[in-house]
């Protein structure tokens, strides 16, 4: 994804600032890669060397560093897209404590145990637009975000019965009955402390960028491991997939205007001040020229599904509030994605107008009953950000896994072999194990989760 009119201003090294309210302007987020690939090799001065068409080095962990089920992991950069990687990725063990109830006639009766309650592990990966600055703020961010929707939720979620009661006080003030016949399960509070997190975290990141003076936005896609059930939250065109010996199986959906047509349609006919007279929300099989005037043309609306005919009129002319199919399809002439994080400042070129209402930071959350598969060795779930989808389908990221993984058991470190072997597998080599050559000039990040191994390696947040 790209916005070649954002301003860019970036500094190296150091760490990231603590996130802060508005304030007095800052200083602009540093620029950095994850934290598991320091001691890789990979460093933030590399990045001049990073940007020759023949130097594009795939990065992977140092090979004494165990990230959680000793997933791997593997990155490369972008052929001169952007002066810096804008993906980031992130991961460790989520230690969620849990509240504890004091005296009732005590104010403060609501007070957080520090002793850990339950743990799970969380990957995380950013496709940052406009700069890498988003994408690193979320990566910092969005995990603790998570262990505090998380804390507030955690005695329902291992509570026998639905959750009803914290230590005989109820969850929500109406009646307890109501939670039971809604049907409230653990997973539910997991998923609505993952779309609560998201929101969060966007919050966090429109006033540090606002603060510091910059812009831009991310994509995000989140898997967490918890109480046997693996959670994968996705905003935006990464994708992850399941894959096992005999089945493929997507873990999410992309997000982009196209998909979200109709939501967007929608927001447009109920706030139609929002498009500031210069977009119709209406869409039409192509661009609308004067001489369509009059003309009956196919067209649909938010509340259709299928296609009608209508004569062209004056406003049917504005420029098209999605344009363009496929890839190039753009939200007001200026994205590619309809959710993600960030982008509060983000307005179509040359006018006020605002992207942010159209963009929504909630995610889409698919839930993996690990515990429930019979797992084989080779059970992975992979994780990219958009350019190694470019490139490559479900079915060729699935062959790769399957010839890979078999002959290279006793590698301890062939899951992040196989995230390497996956990005070759988008630079059009000769020696490209699918054959093609099919090249992505895109960042691309991947995570590679065996679902078998589920060790305990990696550090926590």
């Amino acid at each position: 994804m790209s916005a070649g009119w954002f301003r860019r201003r970036f500094l190296t090294g150091g760490p990231l600032p603590a996130p802060r309210p508005p304030g007095p302007r800052a200083s602009p987020v540093p620029y950095r890669r994850p934290r598991f690939l320091r001691g890789s090799g990979s460093s933030p001065g590399t990045a001049d060397a990073s940007r020759r068409s023949d130097s594009r080095p795939v990065r992977s962990p140092a090979r004494g560093r165990t990230l959680p089920w000793n997933a791997g992991y593997a990155e490369i950069i972008n052929a001169e897209k952007s002066e810096f990687n804008e993906d980031q990725a992130a991961c460790g063990k989520l230690c969620i404590r849990r509240y504890e109830f004091g005296p009732e006639e005590d104010r403060e009766w609501l007070t957080l145990c520090p002793e850990e309650f339950l743990t799970g592990h969380y990957w995380a990966l950013f496709d940052g637009h406009g700069g890498p600055a988003a994408a690193i703020l979320a990566a910092n961010t969005l995990h603790s975000c998570l262990r505090r929707q998380l804390e507030a939720v955690v005695e329902g979620m291992v509570a026998a019965q639905p959750p009803m009661h914290l230590s005989g006080r109820c969850v929500c003030p109406s009646d307890p009955q109501f939670v039971e016949e809604k049907g409230i399960r653990a997973e539910d509070l997991v998923i609505g402390a993952l779309e609560s997190a998201f929101q969060e975290c966007d919050e966090v990141i429109g006033r540090e960028l606002e603060a510091s003076g910059q812009v831009g936005g991310c994509t995000a896609l989140v898997a967490v491991s918890l109480q046997g059930k693996l959670y994968v939250a996705n905003a935006g065109d990464s994708r992850a997939i399941l894959v096992r010996r005999d089945e493929i199986r997507p873990l999410s959906s992309e997000f982009t205007p196209e998909t979200e047509r109709q939501r967007i349609q929608h927001l447009a006919f109920v706030y139609p001040e929002l498009l500031a007279d210069e977009f119709t929300r209406l869409e039409f099989p192509r661009r609308l020229k004067g001489d369509d005037l009059g003309q009956k043309v196919l067209f649909r609306d938010h509340h259709m599904s299928g296609w009608s005919y209508k004569c062209v009129e004056k406003s049917d002319l504005k420029y098209p509030l999605i344009h363009g199919h496929g890839r190039q399809a753009r939200l007001l002439g200026t994205l590619a994605v309809s959710r993600g994080l960030g982008d509060h400042q983000l307005r179509v070129l040359d006018t006020n107008i605002q992207l942010k209402p159209f963009l929504l930071s909630v995610p889409q959350v698919t839930v993996l009953d690990v515990d429930q598969l019979e797992l084989q060795e080779e059970d992975v779930v992979v994780m990219a950000t958009d350019g190694l989808w470019d490139v490559l389908s479900n079915e060729q990221v699935a062959w790769l896994v399957r010839s890979f993984l078999p002959g290279n058991r006793e590698d301890p470190h062939r899951f992040s072999e196989l995230a390497q072997m996956l990005i070759h597998s988008t630079q059009g080599k000769d020696d490209s194990p699918t054959g093609e050559r099919q090249v992505s000039y895109d960042d691309v990040s991947v995570f590679v989760i065996p679902l078998n191994s589920q060790s305990q390696g990696g550090s926590g947040y």
